[in-house]
């Protein structure tokens, strides 16, 4: 992601639309552009798939506080055949997984029909 000026909280705004939805930053990078001073490019490292709804959401989040977005690629999530104890991902925090997220959507379609 391209930071476009050198203000306060540009970061923070690109972290919280990962945050807010749950993608875990596993790997982040700044550099500089040399374009100006001031100007930076942020290399991250997510967990999630382009396909998975809360990380495309991320996405769009994204593209709407930064300059440029430049998205490199993304693979399936791993499955384990047979998960052994340290083999196993760590679970999303109470709120954060999938089914929470689809919990929470089910209720706002719920509200916006009225029931």
């Amino acid at each position: 992601v391209y930071i476009a000026h050198d203000r306060v909280g540009a970061l923070l705004s690109v972290l919280m639309e990962l945050a807010v939805r749950g993608v875990n930053l596993t790997r982040i990078e700044s550099r500089p552009t040399g374009e100006a001073l001031g100007r930076y490019v942020f290399v991250l490292d997510c967990t999630g798939h382009v396909a998975d709804v809360r990380l495309g959401e991320a996405l769009q989040g994204l593209r709407r506080v930064c300059a440029d977005v430049r998205f490199l690629g993304s693979y399936p999530r791993h499955r384990w055949a047979t998960p052994t104890a340290g083999d196993r991902p760590v679970p999303a925090p109470a709120g954060l997984s999938d089914s929470d997220y689809a919990d929470a959507a089910a209720w706002l379609a719920r509200l916006r029909r009225g029931e």
